[in-house]
């Protein structure tokens, strides 16, 4: 028997199997990374689902989990079977309690009259959601896409980083009270061009949730843009390692 059938019929090594799973790995990294990524993204929208049908230990459980990754402020999350999209500070303090406190403000998942929140706020959902759909963008162009330099990047991202930084410290004023709340200094600025509603709280279509969600978009284009070329161009050279490896070796991948 020659030693290229011995090889074949030998059983793989820890070492074999690892190579073989690294170069599938490098083959289907994207398709894989965006199915989990996509039921990441996916599961806080099941929780006003199961919330509204009943199932309320599974919404709870999935409110709970994502609590460790989001502050969960209702008047910065979106809705689902409610009236509206997003409620303001004031409509949620009235159907839950008045209280400027976020620790409380947060244990609000909704009600049947509100509808129930999403079990993470609208910054994370534009950031989170965009890196999935600009995965799958990806997919479609790697072939022909340069890597971000991190020249670029920085201007995607660092409109998130102020939006977040100021709205942390406007929160120390005590939520709602804050020079975010109001944006007086916008209105300055624009002599007050938009409508009153703009200018101030969180609501859907003011200037602080407009900001959230594009600057998150922004962010989501950036993560993937610089950092999912150099990934693949990562792999692919894992891929030929490999691939040359087991040629030599006889073996078949």
């Amino acid at each position: 028997m020659s030693a290229v059938t011995t090889a074949h019929s030998s059983p793989d090594s820890p070492a074999v199997s690892a190579n073989r799973a690294v170069y599938w790995l490098s083959q289907h990294w994207l398709l894989l990374f965006s199915v989990l990524w996509g039921i990441y993204v996916g599961l806080p929208w099941l929780a006003p689902i199961f919330m509204k049908i009943g199932w309320t230990s599974a919404g709870n459980a999935l409110y709970l989990i994502y609590s460790t990754q989001c502050h969960q402020m209702p008047q910065r999350s979106f809705f689902l079977f409610g009236s509206k999209p997003m409620y303001s500070l004031a409509e949620i303090q009235a159907a839950w309690r008045v209280t400027d406190n976020p620790a409380i403000l947060r244990m609000y998942m909704g009600d049947p009259v509100m509808g129930w929140k999403v079990a993470w706020s609208d910054r994370m959902v534009s950031m989170y959601t965009s890196i999935f759909f600009g995965g799958l963008l990806y997919g479609l162009v790697r072939r022909r896409l340069k890597p971000l330099s991190i020249w670029g990047f920085g201007p995607l991202v660092s409109p998130m980083v102020l939006d977040g930084v100021t709205h942390a410290m406007s929160d120390l004023a005590g939520i709602g009270n804050g020079f975010r709340d109001s944006n007086a200094w916008l209105a300055t600025l624009t002599n007050r061009t938009f409508s009153a509603a703009f200018y101030s709280g969180d609501a859907l279509g003011s200037f602080n949730s407009d900001m959230r969600l594009i600057t998150g978009v922004l962010f989501g284009i950036g993560v993937v843009w610089f950092a999912y070329p150099y990934l693949q161009e990562a792999l692919a050279g894992a891929e030929l390692k490999i691939h040359d490896k087991f040629e030599r070796a006889g073996r078949s991948l």
